[in-house]
């Protein structure tokens, strides 16, 4: 079947047989067994072709749906590669921006460190001279972290004794403690005593007075006795 021709038409290959067979009926050579046959021959060779060319058209239509899909394809990668370099394009764009405003920096840097090279000179004479005091002082320091050190192992050292000697100065308190007790206790028994000293003196003398005040009025009770004997003679 031709390409070109529209479907459904049967081809010049087919309609021959069945002109030649009715031209050959006509004449009388044909009988219509033979024509038949050869109708059935050419019907399956007609067919066998058909055949053939619907597997190769759904080939070739298998095959365009595949390009299809590979044109698809191609062309979202080709829209990706231009997006892609579109954004190449940008970046670029502010890498060169970048690259020029880097550039200016260094010609700023360079014409600042220009300036600042004698204030560098400077700076680096201070450091020296820091540098040397630095040193002084880390020498000083290291003195004095020896000294502490000693310090702090003699101040061990005197713990340590502290340590082992503590019973002796507890048993030491305690005794400075029963004696200083013990001198209270003395102090007050003696206050006490005295208190008692003074109360007898007190006692003595009170004593002492009513004796001398009974003394001293003895010779008057003496004479009034003496009167009144005398006056009982008389009357007698």
């Amino acid at each position: 079947m031709s390409s070109n021709q529209p479907a459904g038409v049967i081809s010049d290959a087919f309609v021959e047989p069945l002109r030649g067979a009715r031209m050959s009926e006509e004449e009388g050579t044909i009988t219509p067994d033979v024509r038949i046959r050869q109708l059935e021959e050419r019907l399956a060779e007609e067919t066998d072709r058909l055949e053939k060319l619907y597997v190769a058209y759904k080939k070739i239509e298998d095959e365009l749906s595949e390009r299809n899909a590979e044109f698809e394809v191609l062309e979202k990668q080709l829209i990706d590669s231009a997006v892609e370099y579109e954004a190449l394009e940008d970046l670029l764009s502010d890498k060169e921006a970048k690259i020029h405003e880097l550039e200016m920096d260094g010609a700023k840097s360079s014409k600042k460190i220009e300036h600042l090279e004698p204030e560098l000179d400077k700076m680096q004479e201070m450091y020296t001279r820091e540098s040397a005091r630095l040193g002084r002082v880390f020498e000083l320091a290291e003195e004095l972290d020896e000294a502490n050190r000693v310090a702090n192992a003699e101040l061990g050292a005197r713990d340590d004794w502290y340590v082992q000697h503590m019973q002796l100065f507890e048993q030491l308190n305690e005794a400075i403690k029963e004696r200083y007790d013990m001198i209270d206790r003395a102090v007050e028994s003696a206050k006490e005593m005295l208190s008692t000293q003074e109360t007898f003196k007190e006692r003595m003398e009170e004593t002492l007075d009513a004796v001398k005040e009974a003394a001293e009025s003895a010779p008057e009770v003496f004479e009034e006795s003496d009167d009144s004997d005398e006056s009982e003679e008389d009357e007698s």
